[in-house]
């Protein structure tokens, strides 16, 4: 299946194809389950980040999406085929690994080439192999380069080879298993970038796995957090951010202030013996709540903390208070104002209705 690249004047126009499903996806090693009943809708055409620590089972998710892995059961679907049984070389995707796996004795060309070996002898592609090639290195502003050897190549340049062979074969889904992984802070920073831009201009589906939470905010879409073998929430990243669903998913997705205290009226909590504000749709009862360090105002409102750290954080302080026996976390700008904070100090602080999420106590 292909889906007809088209370069002109510098634009990529491609028939959107790529929707995936997943039903019911259930794997296991021995007595260890690490895939527990995932399904999922990802849109044709949309960047989906798959986001959680390290044995969440979203690397194995991908796997099996990829073909490397066999669900004990479930279903996967690429644009409404029944996949699930399928060899990897026999689905419409391809996939880009952590470890480029690039060849050292060819060329970019060549290694380029190389992932045509892995077509599906069925697809009809009316172009050469090397126009195909040319084309792929276009994507990734490699054309000049197609002479140069592995270790001619920095890390980000290989990276885009690496991207490049994957794209050859034009496949519907393309999966990236922390392909960013292995780079420097700053490069990352900006392959992140590139990397999302790509995408919008070739509208394939991708499926990136990371356990980098600011990698995924930075590209997705809409992501999928995962925890313990389980999808827990899907939504776009500031849904996620804003208006998680759970402790669980809170404390990974960005910093966390998660302070017990009981819902006491409509629209009043409580916590650290003080009431605050927060919305009135909140459920009268005790929970978690969660506030974002950065949606903390300090020097304004009638609530008395003492500061007890300021930590230096380059475009941001990051202040450690004490609200009666409640230790809580806020972010401030580093400017004028917030140079004058200090530990010891008495301070106010307010926090806005809007800032307040009132999640389930954990069980």
């Amino acid at each position: 299946m292909s889906t007809n690249f088209e370069i002109r004047l510098g634009i990529v126009k491609v028939k959107l194809n790529g929707a995936l499903a997943l039903k019911n996806l259930f794997k296991s090693y021995g007595d260890r389950v690490v895939v527990n009943d995932v399904s999922l809708d990802v849109r044709a055409g949309e960047f989906f980040s798959m986001l959680g620590p390290s044995g969440c089972g979203k690397t194995t998710t991908l796997r099996m999406i990829g073909g490397f892995e066999q669900p004990d059961r479930g279903h996967i679907f690429i644009d409404n085929r029944d996949v699930t049984r399928d060899e990897p070389e026999e689905r419409p995707l391809n996939t880009v690994f952590q470890n480029y796996s690039l060849f050292p004795h060819l060329n970019v060309k060549e290694n380029v080439r190389f992932g045509l070996r892995f077509e599906n002898p069925f697809n009809k592609n009316e172009k050469s192999e090397d126009q195909r090639v040319a084309e792929a290195l276009e994507l990734v502003q490699l054309a000049s380069f197609g002479e140069r050897r592995v270790h001619q190549l920095s890390g980000g340049e290989q990276q885009r080879v690496a991207l490049a062979r994957a794209l050859v074969l034009e496949p519907s889904v393309l999966l990236l298993d922390e392909p960013l992984g292995a780079l420097d802070a700053q490069l990352r920073a900006r392959l992140q970038i590139e990397l999302a831009t790509l995408q919008r201009q070739i509208g394939i589906t991708f499926i990136y796995v990371t356990h980098d939470q600011h990698e995924a905010f930075t590209m997705s879409d809409r992501i999928g957090v995962m925890r313990d073998g389980r999808l827990m929430q899907v939504g776009a990243p500031r849904e996620l951010y804003e208006s998680p669903d759970s402790v669980e998913v809170a404390q990974f997705v960005g910093a966390a202030n998660l302070i017990a205290g009981e819902v006491v009226s409509r629209g009043v909590v409580q916590f650290a013996d003080e009431n605050f504000v927060c919305s009135e749709s909140a459920p009268l009862g005790k929970g978690m709540m969660m506030i974002r360090p950065e949606r903390i105002r300090i020097g304004s409102g009638s609530h008395k903390a003492m500061i007890e750290r300021v930590t230096f954080a380059g475009s941001s302080l990051r202040v450690t208070l004490k609200l009666g026996s409640v230790i809580i976390n806020a972010e401030v700008p580093n400017d004028e104002i917030s140079s004058n904070l200090s530990a010891g100090q008495i301070t106010t602080i307010d926090i806005l209705p809007d800032a307040v999420r009132v999640l389930p106590l954990a069980t």
